[in-house]
């Protein structure tokens, strides 16, 4: 993977019909902005119960968008991330519903887990209440068969996505089939969703418990002979993901985004700091995503610290309903069909409190931290909330995930704040001091100045984090010029 900036994006959202103008606006519209795109689920289909995320058919692309040459094709311009959604399957798929036609007797049946291949001899309350939930109840849904049988399914997110026996032979099978796909498409990176619930095992926590790291590492061994990179999302405790790093090509830097709100909203460094000195190095750096605002990635655990005190950090969640006017309320916990307990849905640009030079500054850091940056499609243009896409669906997430039209996305692109962040992600993209080292210099905690250096070439931010103001200065040609500031 190249060390440039990526796109995450559905292709549907962002003012493109199809794949085919997917690859046009990369190459035109927001040429050399990007060297990869991760291109959110555009599976069949990519409008289930989960926006892609509970594929009928993980094998085929969604007719409306296009189809595996329209992959490849971008893949020549383009790196290409795609999600292998390894947890579960829809409850639509042709598979579950020969399942519940046949039983047994079913050749997926081996596919899909059933409550009683882990707990083959019941569970205890105890057992039950181990089970580490991101989402309200019980991960188990009741289904009844054509002969009247009932089964009781592993569901960890739905009703609507049945979890992969990962461990049977339909299971390893499902998964390569994917991988051998995703070869022959110019596919070279991959987004292990859900890998933290894949493995099962009666008495623990069924979340990142030592036989996920096995399968997950298992299945990085596949990917790599294929030559396709990985990348593991897990939302969990800091040190988690500091032992999940040592096993796979990348993580998410998921810890970032809270991290520099704190730093901005307080004027202060401190926490962004004592983070930057013990932080993987193999990571992909975001700021928002497709999700909201991850919280648990920089929470206590137990009785162990978080990377900030949980006082703070409820601080940091009531300022950005403040700065979002209440709006991203509306779009938390049980105010909305939210699915998950531990983010804050809304935009990122929203949560800064619509600050141009808060958010110019927030993604300069995220530029400048060690790791490759993602820029989700709706941070690119720096928008706010989208309460009429919220209002119409009542998924909290859609705050989030707009519908830009064409027209839209020529008017954002000739904005002012989007005209100073290309002239920033250009910088991103083409100083080769970024492929050099990193080195965070000590100054006063209301001050950030982080650096890279690569033989003779130099790339430095300071940041004034009262002020909100930033510089950078960087060599050309053995010179050093101030190249940009805010």
């Amino acid at each position: 993977m190249k060390n440039q900036i990526q796109l995450i994006t559905y292709v549907d959202r962002i003012g493109c019909k199809n794949i085919a103008e997917l690859d046009q606006l990369l190459n035109v519209e927001l040429k050399e902005l990007f060297g990869g795109v991760h291109i959110l689920p555009f599976f069949y289909p990519i409008d289930g119960a989960d926006a892609g995320f509970d594929p009928m058919d993980h094998l085929k692309v969604d007719p409306r968008l296009g189809d595996w040459d329209a992959i490849e094709k971008l893949s020549h311009s383009m790196d290409i991330m795609a999600d292998l959604i390894v947890n579960h399957v829809s409850a639509d798929s042709a598979e579950f519903k020969d399942y519940l036609v046949k039983g047994e007797d079913s050749e997926y049946a081996s596919l899909f887990l059933t409550f009683e291949k882990v707990f083959p001899n019941g569970a205890t309350e105890k057992d039950l209440l181990t089970i580490y939930r991101p989402r309200p109840g019980f991960p188990f849904s009741k289904f009844k068969l054509a002969n009247g049988e009932e089964r009781l399914m592993w569901t960890t997110f739905t009703q609507k996505q049945i979890d992969i026996d990962v461990h049977s032979k339909g299971g390893k099978n499902y998964l390569e089939s994917i991988l051998d796909r995703y070869q022959t498409s110019g596919v070279t990176m991959i987004r292990l969703d859900a890998a933290g619930y894949a493995i099962k095992s009666a008495g623990t926590s069924c979340f990142m418990i030592p036989e996920t790291f096995d399968f997950i590492d298992e299945l990085t061994q596949k990917a790599r002979k294929r030559g396709i990179e990985v990348l593991v999302e897990i939302h969990a405790f800091y040190k988690t993901q500091i032992e999940i790093a040592k096993k796979v090509d990348f993580v998410y830097d998921f810890a970032l985004p809270v991290l520099v709100l704190d730093t901005l909203f307080h004027g202060n460094a401190e926490n962004l700091k004592k983070w930057l000195n013990i932080a993987p190095r193999n990571v992909i750096t975001v700021l928002d995503t497709h999700d909201g605002i991850g919280i648990v990635d920089v929470a206590s655990e137990g009785d162990e610290k978080g990377l900030i005190p949980d006082s703070t950090l409820d601080g940091i969640v009531d300022k950005i309903h403040t700065n979002s006017k209440g709006s991203s309320l509306k779009a938390t916990g049980a105010a909305a069909s939210n699915l998950d307990l531990y983010q804050v849905n809304c935009t990122y640009f929203e949560a800064l409190g619509k600050d141009e030079n808060a958010y110019l500054l927030a993604r300069a850091i995220q530029f400048f931290v060690p790791g490759v940056p993602q820029v989700y499609y709706v941070g690119l243009f720096g928008d706010a909330n989208d309460m009429q896409l919220l209002e119409a669906t009542n998924v909290g997430r859609d705050i989030n995930r707009h519908y830009y039209t064409k027209d839209e996305i020529l008017r954002k692109t000739a904005g002012s704040m989007f005209q100073k962040l290309a002239v920033l992600m250009k910088l991103r993209n083409t100083h080769s001091a970024f492929g050099g080292d990193f080195s965070l210099r000590e100054t006063p905690d209301d001050i950030l100045a982080l650096e890279w250096s690569n033989g003779d070439n130099r790339i430095s931010l300071e940041a004034d984090l009262i002020g909100l103001r930033f510089k950078i200065l960087g060599t050309e040609q053995g010179i050093v010029k101030p190249l940009m500031e805010v």
